[in-house]
């Protein structure tokens, strides 16, 4: 493509705040790199993909105010991992993180397991952990 076909579709998620490098070609035939905020297509993936990490957010959240899963379950979520990142992030077992979803077990934790997944979500204090409060969100 040619440097003046490079997409310029400002109807991107961040209304062309961020921009990405693409290579087109000049007018003697060169590549150059030229700033696209972005197209279409790309944008339609793009919002498709965050509308259903938000909803996994939801359903998350939903799962802790039914008291169905523990706070780790919507952190987990939240911070867009899964049980293999949350894992490697930790340093725990998937059949550990997956037992810790559950409140009895997770009501069970110690701090200096606690601690590990404050660090893992970017927490500011265990008390933001076990305190939280679905309600509030």
């Amino acid at each position: 493509m040619k440097i003046n076909e490079v997409p310029q579709d400002n109807a991107n998620m961040l209304e062309g705040k961020t921009k990405e490098i693409q290579y087109a070609l000049d007018e003697n035939g060169n590549y150059q790199q030229v700033k696209s905020v972005g197209w279409e297509p790309k944008n339609i993936v793009m919002q498709q993909a965050w509308d259903e990490v938000n909803e996994n957010i939801a359903n998350a959240l939903k799962e802790v105010k039914k008291g169905a899963k523990s706070p780790i379950y919507y952190f987990m979520h939240k911070n867009i991992m899964d049980l293999k990142i949350l894992s490697e992030y930790t340093g725990f077992w998937k059949i550990s993180i997956k037992k810790h979803f559950n409140p009895q077990h997770f009501n069970k934790l110690k701090p200096e397991q606690l601690q590990k997944y404050v660090e893992a979500f970017r927490l500011t204090s265990i008390k933001e952990l076990t305190e939280f409060n679905a309600e509030q969100i």
